[in-house]
């Protein structure tokens, strides 16, 4: 992890300002005015002290996701490389009838393959080749991003510093292994209602999703915690993302992986 020119006292008004956004259930004022808007370490420091105190509190850590896979996007923001964030078990709603609005914020959802570790990646150089084997199969996911910066004002220390804009996510009913299909080969429909609303393939993910997860293997053994067998890793979305406010039905077709899809509940936060 590279040093950060961020104090401590700015990492911890950040984090607290974030916390207030869980609390309240309100969107919250950019951290960059604490950290600066380029201090990616900064950010990350924000990002894991937001973790331990989820750890503290009972959470377990169940993946990562992968976010900025996209060039415009990444151009936007200013940034030359992804970011990620951090799954917990409670932000899974595969198993639920209906994603709980209440929950969040501002929510956006985002097509993608999740993959499912088999093994741990530790060591080697963890390349594309090495990670592709340790990938037990496969999945459609869809990823409810969502922003506790007020109306998605955001630069890259402002995601990062917020679990790279992470909410909740949901995995499709269908495995394969990568014996079976290339992620970089699929495409993409993703379907509010009747409507089609986004397209794309594998390549808009880094050029290949396998790409996005060697980079987040390496990177999260640089941080101190890399992925472990059996974790979850949405590597990054298929193409743009569109919001899903309350009462929203989210369909995504993602080639041989096929449908997976979640109706947002009409609660809203109180």
């Amino acid at each position: 992890m590279t040093s950060t020119s961020a104090g401590r006292g700015a990492v911890a008004l950040a984090a607290a300002r974030i916390s207030e956004a869980l609390r309240a259930g309100r969107p919250v004022a950019p951290v960059r005015d604490l950290l600066g808007d380029r201090d990616i370490a900064a950010a990350y420091a924000v990002q894991q002290e937001l973790t331990r105190r989820r750890l503290a509190a009972g959470a377990t850590v169940v993946g990562r996701k992968i976010g900025l896979t996209s060039p415009a996007v990444q151009r936007q923001l200013g940034v030359d490389r992804p970011d990620f964030g951090v799954l917990f078990d409670d932000m899974d709603v595969s198993a639920l009838a209906e994603v709980p609005s209440g929950r969040l914020l501002q929510p956006k959802a985002e097509a993608e393959i999740a993959f499912v570790l088999k093994d741990d990646l530790v060591d080697g150089d963890l390349d594309e080749a090495g990670v592709r084997a340790s990938v037990a199969y496969a999945v459609a996911a869809i990823e409810i991003v969502d922003s506790r910066v007020a109306d998605w004002d955001i630069t890259i220390t402002d995601t990062v510093a917020d679990n790279a804009s992470s909410g909740l996510f949901v995995l499709g009913p269908r495995r394969l292994t990568l014996d079976e299909f290339e992620p970089r080969e699929v495409t993409m429909r993703l379907y509010a209602g009747d409507d089609l609303v986004s397209e794309g393939d594998g390549a808009a993910c880094l050029g290949d999703p396998l790409t996005a997860l060697a980079w987040l293997a390496r990177t999260a053994r640089e941080f101190g915690e890399p992925l472990r067998a059996g974790q979850v890793v949405l590597s990054g979305a298929l193409g743009p993302m569109v919001p899903a406010p309350p009462g929203t039905r989210i369909r995504a077709e993602i080639g041989p992986l096929g449908e997976v899809a979640a109706t947002f509940s009409k609660e809203e936060r109180p």
